[in-house]
């Protein structure tokens, strides 16, 4: 850092720009964890340059973006700002897994209303602790402070992650038929969506998120709600090199009736039983608190499947297999029939 970088009028007007080169320095030991085969040069410059791997026929690119919804604010609240990061990475590579693609890299952007160099550094470490979780190299970002925008302690987290397929490898429901078979990952809680919804009925912004409950384990509310999204990436690559993966749904906002179907072609529907889905505590205490009837429920959050897959009913019990050997819950949800319905709940 140059010792000429200081605007005292821009100080004045709430933006410290020394802050912003603090917290670069403090974040440059979690970047560093992210580092892979691509990484072609060191934080700090104007753009992010990565090499493109080699070996693939026709590679394709896929990206996708998100933020952390609402989640942010209990982050805030609690004071714990060491996993949100980690759901900023989740909610994107997630994502473009659902096509076959392996993340390559990942940009993260902070907006804050004062910039605290330590909090923005921790942020930025659960980024990078995504980031391995996925493979992907965190290779830039942006920490933007808006003072007068935003309340000091406020502050909201996104980014993007881009990753490649081979043309003939993408997974595009093409192969998808009548008696495929439907494989749930498990979630690890609520992930990031629907809080708008949590933060009402459990009206966090009064409430005491460090009381504990038994229908939780145990756990505190807080510490339920903030339990980062599972990234399901390297599971899906092993399974990807084991069986035929038809489709794959990430179960996000919209829950099982809007993600499951964007999986599917036209005229196939998912056929899931109640009973077989394994709903975790935290859901069943959110409907009862909330007196929230089945079926928002099932249209708003994940139920505890945070991702499922399509296979054929031959590779089924090999499927559940290679993500169990992979760590995963995996678990028979469904199966695919001729439909329009999109989601049979029964």
């Amino acid at each position: 850092m140059s010792n000429n970088s200081r605007s005292e009028s821009y100080a004045a007007a709430g933006v410290d720009i020394t802050a912003g080169y603090k917290a670069v320095e403090l974040m440059k030991a979690h970047i560093k964890r992210t580092r892979n085969e691509g990484c072609l040069d060191d934080v700090g410059g104007f753009g992010g340059c990565f090499g493109l791997p080699t070996g693939m026929e026709e590679p394709v690119l896929v990206s996708g973006t998100d933020g952390c919804g609402t989640k942010v604010k209990l982050a805030i609240l609690m004071d714990k700002h060491d996993t949100i990061g980690i759901d900023a990475v989740a909610m994107c590579v997630n994502d473009i897994i659902c096509c076959g693609a392996k993340p390559l890299f990942f940009l993260d952007y902070i907006a804050c209303g004062k910039n605290f160099p330590e909090k923005i550094a921790t942020i930025v470490g659960g980024v990078a602790e995504g980031c391995v979780q996925s493979g992907a190299a965190l290779i830039g970002g942006e920490t933007a402070e808006h003072p007068g925008l935003m309340p000091v302690e406020d502050y909201d987290l996104a980014g993007f992650a881009v990753g490649i397929v081979d043309k003939k490898k993408i997974i595009d429901n093409s192969t998808v038929q009548e008696g495929d078979v439907i494989i749930a990952l498990k979630s690890s809680g609520v992930h990031s969506n629907g809080f708008s919804l949590v933060r009402k009925v459990f009206d966090v912004d009064n409430a005491d998120l460090h009381k504990t409950y038994e229908e939780l384990g145990g756990k505190s509310l807080g510490e339920t709600l903030l339990t980062p999204t599972k990234i399901y990436v390297k599971p899906v690559l092993s399974l990807m090199e084991k069986v035929q993966v038809k489709a794959i749904s990430h179960i996000t906002g919209g829950g099982f009736y809007e993600n499951i179907p964007r999986s599917l072609p036209q005229g196939f529907s998912a056929k899931i039983k109640k009973d077989d889905v394994q709903v975790l505590p935290i859901f069943s205490l959110l409907q009862q608190t909330g007196n929230i009837p089945e079926r928002d429920m099932f249209n708003t959050f994940n139920m505890g499947v945070g991702m499922s897959i399509v296979v054929s009913k031959d590779e089924a019990e090999t499927a559940v297999e290679v993500l169990k050997a992979a760590g995963e819950d995996a678990y028979i949800l469904g199966e695919i029939v001729k439909s329009d319905e999109g989601v049979i709940l029964w």
